[in-house]
């Protein structure tokens, strides 16, 4: 890995980090060691647990000076730093977090900031979670809204992160575009990150010309704004600022959000997407080929994308055959006729799949790709054949063949959205990457379960003119399938039964109507991490929010709120379920 990086003070660094490269100076900076979760976002270790694994770096080398060994620890116990850590500890040489009592593994890295920065000053950004605790935004986030904070700005759109959400910083409200959704977002102050000595640039903002930057901007699709807002950028001191090209970019690529959505991989773009950090720690070397997570010799590790294209059947070729040469023997080979006869070729032996006539179902072909558009699914101009040309073999589909959804009129590769499809459920429905809207009946992953109904005469807070509707919700524990995040292994189901409440009004009962068709579609819960407990392989909510709590909204989950009914309506619209579907 190209990095050069020292870790403690003067030119040499702990074992297992690159030393600083000669003509390069020093720089202050501090460290922020984070793991990863399923959806791809790294979050970080709290200040205090970061300076333990830096200190527990650098031991080993001060003894190694005394001793003339300097061997890097190979494991770091995290519960030695923090009490509710203690399952975990991180393998240094493969750069990963292991959990002792479920065996769970998850990538780790360990990522450099300014001194400035909010991880410098010891500045954390949290939003609340559907527990009533809060949850730490990726430090990129914070160091981006204590940049806009410092600098008087009340609003703040993280588009330019891959999130859909505006953020008030004045009021402290977090609102979901799509959805509109709002939920409490704070600022607080706790352990600063440790401070360390670093050669080369550090990651200054947004999408700022750094190492880190260019090289691990994330694993899922990245935006336009990234791809064309890697120079030119203000440092640490000023405003996070979008290019001019990118602002005047329609907003297909301003709300595009790559979570909840499989990670594309294997396009000709996915070297800018899926690969090791420049600050990571180099894994050793076998005698043979490298370990397991190592990259590939330029830095980059690409996956190969599980798409599955169909060949013609055998029968097909020899019945087609059977008649093109029939039809030869008959009648003068002009060159018209070839032509009838290679269309007939095609026809006959080529039979699309199920996948690529979901595809043809709901977005039409054009003739002419915009020349200046890109597709957001590749980030390859639609004038440029698909990103997946060189992974996706497909007789029916050109690799240059541009189509537009009928409904939003967004345009993509067909070939792409071919890929994103084949990557996610594959129902029978497809959700614009750039708007979100829905094509066809979308389905989830939430796992058997039942789901119960009763009412009685007491009424919530905020609805004394009715009674209240209780919703039982039972999941039990059970085996990942194909459709989870990990098949093949246990999931848990925390918290079951679990018991939610809606006022029984017209609305409530509309409500609750919705919620049992979104529960039919698989829609309500989903397998993934707690945001909570930060435990995986769980049973968790799926972004349809529900009351739990009936005498108080101290947490966020109870009454009185007179705009959850409107706001769950919203996300259930989000998700495909309305009035509509009541009527069918």
């Amino acid at each position: 890995m190209a990095a050069a990086l020292g870790a403690g003070s003067g030119s040499a660094g702990p074992p297992g980090l690159p030393n600083s490269a000669p003509g390069h100076a020093a720089l202050p900076a501090v460290a922020v060691w984070e793991w990863q979760d399923e959806f791809g976002r790294w979050r970080p270790y709290r200040g205090s647990v970061c300076s333990f694994i830096e200190q527990a770096l650098q031991a080993p080398a001060q003894k190694g000076r005394r001793s003339g060994t300097g061997l890097a620890s190979s494991s770091i116990p995290l519960g030695q730093a923090d009490a509710t850590l203690a399952p975990y500890v991180i393998d240094i040489p493969s750069l990963m977090q292991f959990r002792q009592d479920t065996g769970t593994m998850r990538s780790v890295r360990r990522h450099l900031f300014a001194q400035d920065s909010a991880a410098g000053q010891g500045i954390v950004w949290e939003w609340q979670n559907d527990e009533g605790g809060w949850s730490p935004y990726e430090m990129k986030v914070c160091v981006f809204l204590e940049q806009a904070f410092t600098h008087g700005h009340q609003h703040v759109d993280l588009s330019s992160l891959g999130y859909n959400y505006d953020l008030d910083l004045v009021s402290l409200v977090q609102t979901n575009k799509t959805s509109r959704f709002r939920r409490g977002i704070q600022r607080r102050m706790d352990t600063p990150y440790p401070v360390i000595t670093a050669t080369g640039s550090l990651h200054m903002a947004v999408a700022c010309s750094c190492q880190q930057c260019l090289l691990n901007s994330g694993t899922g699709p990245i935006t336009t704004r990234y791809r064309h807002s890697m120079i030119n950028l203000p440092s640490s001191s000023a405003v996070p600022q979008v290019s001019s090209r990118t602002a005047a970019l329609g907003s297909s690529a301003l709300s595009f959000v790559p979570y909840n959505k499989p990670t594309l991989s294997g396009a000709r773009s996915a070297p800018r997407l899926n690969t090791q950090t420049a600050w990571a720690l180099p894994q050793p070397m076998g005698a043979g080929s490298p370990s397991p997570g190592l990259s590939a010799s330029n830095g980059v590790s690409v996956q190969n994308l599980p798409v599955e294209m169909p060949k013609p059947s055998k029968v097909n070729q020899a019945l087609a055959g059977g008649v093109i040469t029939s039809i030869v023997q008959m009648f003068p080979f002009t060159g018209w006729w070839k032509s009838l006869i290679a269309s007939m070729m095609d026809t006959v032996t080529v039979t699309p799949s199920e996948s690529e006539q979901v595809v043809r179902r709901y977005l039409e072909e054009l003739r002419g790709a915009p020349a200046d558009e890109d597709c957001i699914i590749c980030m390859e101009k639609l004038a440029s054949p698909s990103g997946y040309s060189d992974t996706c073999e497909c007789k029916t589909i050109k690799p240059d063949a541009v189509g537009q959804l009928t409904k939003c009129q967004h345009a993509f590769h067909l070939l792409c959205v071919l890929a994103m499809y084949a990557n996610g459920n594959k129902d029978g429905s497809l959700q614009c990457p750039s708007c979100k809207t829905i094509y066809g009946e979308k389905t989830g992953t939430q796992p058997k379960g039942k789901m119960e109904v009763s009412t009685f005469t007491q009424s919530l807070p905020g609805h004394q003119d009715c009674g209240t509707i209780q919703i039982v919700y039972s999941i039990s524990r059970g085996m990942q399938g194909p459709e989870h995040p990990n098949p093949g292994t246990p999931y848990t189901a925390r918290g079951f039964p679990r018991y939610c409440y809606l006022p029984d009004n017209e609305k409530g009962r509309k409500v609750l109507d919705l919620l049992r068709v979104a529960w039919k579609r698989r829609l309500i819960f989903t397998v993934g991490t707690s945001s909570t407990t930060g435990e995986s392989n769980t049973v968790v909510w799926n972004e349809i929010h529900h009351k739990t709590e009936m005498d108080t909204n101290l947490s966020g989950h109870g009454y009185p709120d007179p705009n959850y009914l409107d706001n769950v309506l919203a996300e259930l619209a989000a998700q495909g379920v309305t009035e509509a579907c009541l009527r069918q």
